[in-house]
């Protein structure tokens, strides 16, 4: 047993299974990881659950600063003795959903690098947050369930091709690094996982006319999946069949064509087609 997990067991600690609490001890992987994150001596970096800081410590070897957001109260002093060490340290209690990370990460190098072992079940709303670009994040590794890394790689077409991998897809190049069985685990769960780098494009594959509408278009893609996307533009923007018709056409689409079978520049000609024809009911609707 591991230094770091004797500690934990020592402590009485109880793993919270509502908070998807699991942890890696294996000094070994827990170095691979952090050389698979990609972090550099300049760089400044966001962790998202700290657990038990084994991966923190890993981190700080490769950082400039390491800046840990943790949930459980419980961990924090626990972890901050752990890191005594470690000078270039820090942890703080919050919930990274609620969080203000803005001003969190105000004082950190920008763009900062975002390294996360979370619990499963908020992977997709996180994910969205950090590729909003506030904070502007220059790379994210995330330790996620290997179902959802192949849907973060997933192409047009694909079972996994969806707003999460658009999003993916749009910002970042988006590639898994390691396969992490469960058994690494501890408690061990009932999947595998995966290591995931996402470093930020110089700039998106596409460029829109209006990047919200892009966004919108591609939400009505996978809004009936293996359904038309001449009926998801109907469905989820409320448009009359007619409209929807007159759209696909400008942007040199099949009316027939599913959604979800959309690439990024075929959904970007469609936003394209979106947003022209939005300016130009605004024009006519201005009083003369």
């Amino acid at each position: 047993m591991s230094k770091s997990k004797d500690r934990i067991r020592d402590s009485q600690l109880q793993y919270r299974h509502q908070l998807g609490q699991n942890f890696i001890y294996d000094d070994d992987l827990l170095e691979a990881l952090a050389v698979a994150s990609g972090i550099g001596p300049e760089e400044d970096v966001l962790e998202i659950g700290p657990g038990a800081g084994t991966l923190t410590r890993h981190l700080s070897r490769h950082a400039h600063f390491v800046r840990s957001i943790e949930l459980d109260e419980r961990l924090i002093p626990l972890t901050r003795a752990y890191l005594e060490s470690c000078p270039n340290t820090e942890i703080i209690q919050g919930d990274v959903l609620t969080a203000d990370l803005e001003a969190i990460t105000r004082d950190l190098r920008q763009p900062v690098s975002v390294v996360a072992n979370i619990p499963y079940y908020i992977t997709t709303p996180l994910i969205l947050r950090l590729t909003e670009g506030r904070p502007e994040v220059r790379s994210l590794a995330l330790m996620v369930q290997k179902e959802v890394a192949q849907k973060l790689v997933s192409g047009p077409g694909q079972d996994g091709w969806g707003m999460l991998a658009v999003h993916c897809r749009y910002g970042f190049d988006t590639e898994i690094v390691m396969d992490v069985p469960a058994a690494c685990f501890t408690p061990v769960p009932k999947v595998d996982s995966a290591f995931v780098r996402m470093q930020r494009r110089d700039r998106p594959p596409v460029q829109p006319a209006c990047e919200a509408d892009f966004f919108r278009i591609a939400q009505a893609a996978f809004a009936l999946r293996r359904k038309t996307m001449t009926n998801g533009l109907c469905a989820a923007l409320h448009m009359e069949r007619s409209e929807a018709l007159s759209l696909m056409e400008k942007a040199g689409l099949d009316p027939r064509v599913r959604g979800e079978t959309l690439t990024l520049e075929e959904l970007s000609c469609l936003a394209d087609a979106y947003t022209a024809a939005r300016k130009e009911a605004m024009e006519c609707r201005k009083p003369e």
